[in-house]
């Protein structure tokens, strides 16, 4: 599935009654008010699968969602929607809790509860649809949670990761990896709102593995930056230093070992190539963050006891008898 409604493609007399039955059907409000605007509303909506989650998407002109006491009370939802703003400022209210959702603000979409949510003018929302199954936690810990997200230190990940995943949603949505980027988005989740109810032992191992999923991510992709530090790793992840490294000694995980290593291996592969053998020795480490090639080559003969050059030639020599006993026989 990709685009569910356009209303660029509907005849004017017919936009309001299609977008607003389109909405109820998609959003579980039991009322959909549409703001009057000249020339008439606007409004489109994609939803795009991700192995078990799916994404939903909505930009419109001014728009009210609205869902009454009685059909919530009796609502058993299937999944549970974390939603992020991206156009204009949503209003939600939900019981006497009333808050401003700004762009890349994130709340929890709860249909078991009567809310109003609303925006005026141009808005646009994206929800992340998580199977309650899959989650594997409790309704009640998501109620809870509901209420105090951005407690969570994953908060900000998520909030940029929708971001993200909305961007490429319809590449991602074709492609072999949805499935794993469903799953990937499942932890992210439940992380989230096992962060925003505190540290409880049912809770505290999910955050803090989900945390160091996304450090080795974070290192992996910035491996060559010179300048990578536990600063920069904290800052990106939206947490405090202190916190990192705790997290860090928990799991007896050594955030300066894992970023050399995975450089070490990274010069390793490069040396041994085709590709690379033209390039100095300090120009590869470099390359992979390496400030200073006489420490590189230290690091490099504690690791692999050898020095960078000698596997250079090792790997030459390997390389060229494997093409000679490939030769015609």
């Amino acid at each position: 599935m990709a685009v569910l409604l356009d209303t660029a493609e509907v005849a004017a007399d017919d936009r309001h009654e299609i977008f607003r039955e389109a909405m109820l059907a998609a959003s579980g409000a039991t009322r959909v008010e549409l703001e009057h605007v000249p020339g008439g509303i606007s409004g489109r909506m994609e939803l795009h699968e991700l192995g078990a989650t799916r994404i939903f998407t909505a930009q419109s002109s001014g728009i009210a969602l609205l869902r009454d006491r009685r059909t919530a009370g009796g609502a058993s939802p299937e999944a549970v929607a974390i939603a992020v703003q991206g156009l204009g400022v949503g209003r939600h209210q939900m019981g006497d809790r009333q808050r401003l959702v700004k762009p890349g603000e994130v709340m929890v979409v709860d249909v078991t509860r009567a809310f109003d949510f609303s925006w005026s003018g141009t808005g646009s929302s994206t929800s992340l649809q998580v199977p309650i199954a899959e989650l594997g936690m409790p309704l009640s810990t998501v109620q809870e949670a509901s209420a105090s997200l951005e407690r969570s230190p994953l908060y900000g990940i998520v909030s940029r990761y929708l971001v993200d995943l909305t961007a490429r949603a319809e590449r991602l949505a074709s492609a072999p990896l949805a499935p794993s980027v469903g799953e990937a988005s499942v932890h992210l989740v439940r992380a989230l709102l096992a962060g925003a109810v505190g540290d409880r032992p049912d809770t505290r191992d999910v955050l803090e593995q989900t945390l160091l999923a996304q450090v080795r991510a974070y290192v992996r992709e910035h491996l060559r930056d010179p300048a990578l530090s536990a600063d920069q790793v904290a800052v990106a992840l939206s947490v405090s230093r202190r916190q990192l490294f705790r997290i860090c000694a928990r799991a007896e995980f050594s955030l300066e070992q894992y970023v050399i290593g995975k450089r070490l291996e990274g010069a390793k592969a490069e040396l041994g190539s085709p590709s690379g053998r033209g390039r100095s020795i300090a120009g590869v480490a470099y390359s992979w963050g390496f400030k200073d090639s006489t420490h590189f080559s230290r690091r490099f003969k504690a690791a692999y006891g050898m020095l960078p050059r000698d596997w250079r030639r090792h790997a030459a020599e390997d390389t060229s008898s494997s093409q000679m006993g490939a030769g015609p026989r």
